[in-house]
């Protein structure tokens, strides 16, 4: 059957801070110019901000150029940075580290902790008032081509389909969109975008794009435990001197606490569980009396791009352009990507309408690459491109040493006596067999102050309508039992952070099966990045499922 379609001089997918910039930064434009193009943002979320989790310490150099008058108006950026602390943690032990140590690009002066679903509502809001036509509750499913292979846009998935493939009752076929210039800002991992960066060769040249898994919970604590404004990042324990990652604590507004942990999907062991990983780091003495009498209020997971400078793929192709975490902007010794994904939505933003004004057709955007490279996101990139790479080449106590060194280096202007640049490993060749390795035994969750997965994604309100396709799809269903089970201990049980993937007994202990719960899933696409064989490939639900993050 023929679908019906839409036109648009626009289409933007993915309703995220990169998505929303560049959709107001066009209206502005247009206003600007008294220009009449249009524009939309679809959002696989049941509403903008549903599946936006983020920290988050805010640098609000992005939100200064985009809406200077921001500090004016009803803005969800209300506890500033007002204490900036670095522990290395020992088991049972902390080390502060003298802020004046800290290369001063770590500094946080200046900066928001806030809620980045909040501050993308926000900007959803403001994009609206200006006319940008918004979509929630739809997923793009699939990009659609010109007959001369240049992206033509892309089409919603159907809705009201079974399990089985057979239409329901409430069956709603989708529908497509069409576009001069169709942007993908479906944030990490993105399934379109790992489909549009493989059909254009976008990584060619470039190192392999690698991954961390960030496990949230959000706190409700007793005021005598709250500081307004405090930030805490630490390292070191729980993890070992093999594995990248660490942990943060941010004092937000109202007695609530943003306590998370970051595990580098580098890692070698199978037995490691970020999850788990997570629990123990809140029973540090350092943190533990923090949640004394506290409530947990909500929890969620999602992958981060740790790449880097070097990942960055080509940032167009025929018919449209990768922004924000689509392509991979974060600075990870900073901690921080939301800067430039917003900046990356308004240059892409910017050559758009540039090219409409100018041919009214849909050359290739060569100028936002170069844009890019001449904006202060790349140079935001560069001067940290081997932080993440050393850490993982030396281990974590000489990488740190290393990677303080070289970001000093570069913070004085001698970067350039560091000429090179660490290359990367796939995340998902990591892994070692398990034979190699040491089981960790995790302990079990008290309730009061650790949880078990089930009970934890319970708090991310998470929901999938029942009765449909499982959107984690397997290329071979024999690889789970006959390598990730019998070479690696299943480690898809370990490193999903939900408990979507379980391990089932088939009647005899040496011949279990994968069971796939497909609804506990947050959308956070580790196990599309993790698995060794690269067996699991994540795609859209319906729309509107997954979880629906409240002050996250």
């Amino acid at each position: 059957m023929d679908r019906e379609f839409m036109e648009y001089d626009v289409v933007i997918v993915g309703g995220g801070p990169a998505g929303l910039s560049a959709a107001i930064r066009f209206k502005q434009l247009c206003e600007k110019s008294g220009k009449e193009y249009s524009i939309c943002v679809l959002e696989k979320g049941s509403e903008i901000g549903a599946h936006i989790l983020s920290g988050a310490v805010i640098d609000p150099i992005a939100l200064d150029e985009l809406i200077p008058d921001w500090k004016d108006k009803d803005t969800p950026l209300n506890v500033s940075v007002t204490d900036n602390q670095h522990w290395v943690l020992s088991e049972n032990d902390k080390t502060s580290i003298p802020h004046f140590l800290m290369p001063p690009l770590l500094s946080n002066k200046g900066n928001y902790i806030v809620s980045l679903g909040n501050v993308s509502r926000w900007l959803g809001t403001v994009a609206e008032n200006m006319g940008v036509e918004i979509f929630p509750g739809f997923a793009a499913a699939e990009v659609l081509y010109n007959d001369d292979g240049s992206v033509k846009g892309i089409a919603t998935g159907d809705m009201g389909v079974a399990e089985d493939g057979s239409h329901k009752d409430t069956y709603t076929q989708g529908m497509e969109l069409h576009a001069k210039y169709t942007f993908f800002a479906e944030g990490v991992r993105g399934s379109l975008s790992k489909e549009i960066i493989e059909k254009f060769n976008l990584r060619d040249g470039k190192e392999p794009q690698t991954y961390g898994i960030g496990i949230k919970e959000l706190w409700e604590v007793k005021p005598e435990h709250h500081k307004e404004g405090q930030v805490i990042h630490t390292q070191g324990w729980p993890l070992d001197n093999d594995t990248v990652g660490g942990g943060f604590c941010y004092h937000l507004e109202n007695n609530q606490i943003a306590v998370g942990f970051v595990v580098g999907l580098d890692y070698s062991n199978p037995y490691l569980s970020p999850f788990d990983e997570m629990q123990r780091y809140k029973t540090h003495p350092a943190l533990i009396k923090m949640f004394e009498g506290a409530k947990r209020i909500s929890y969620g997971a999602r992958a981060i791009n740790e790449g880097g400078f070097q990942s960055v793929p080509k940032l167009v192709f025929p018919g449209g352009a990768l922004i924000g975490c689509s392509a991979g902007f974060v600075n990870v010794p900073r901690i921080k990507g939301s800067h430039n994904a917003m900046k990356t939505g308004m240059i892409a933003a910017q050559e758009a309408f540039k090219s409409l004004n100018e041919s009214g057709s849909n050359i290739i955007l060569s100028g936002y690459e170069v844009a890019y490279e001449n904006s202060w996101v790349y140079k935001d990139l560069k001067r940290v491109r081997n932080a993440k790479p050393a850490i993982h080449k030396f281990g974590a106590f000489w990488g740190t040493i290393y990677a303080g060194f070289d970001m000093w280096l570069n913070n004085i202007g001698l970067g350039f006596l560091l000429p090179w640049t660490f290359g990367h490993d796939e995340d998902h060749k990591c892994l070692k067999p398990a034979a190699a390795c040491e089981e960790i035994i995790y302990p079990k969750p008290d309730g009061q102050i650790t949880f078990d997965k089930l009970s934890s994604v319970f708090l991310s309100n998470t929901n999938h309508s029942e009765d449909q396709p499982c959107h984690l799809k397997l290329k071979d269903d024999n690889v789970p039992i006959e390598v990730n089970y019998n070479k690696f201990a299943g480690p898809e049980v370990r490193f999903c952070p939900a408990g979507v993937y379980e391990f089932i007994s088939n009647g005899t202990e040496s011949s279990p099966g994968l069971q796939i719960n497909s609804q506990n899933c947050v959308h956070c696409k580790t196990c599309d990045i993790k698995d060794p064989t690269q067996n699991i490939n994540w795609v859209t639900p319906e729309g509107g499922g997954g979880p629906n993050y409240p002050n996250m």
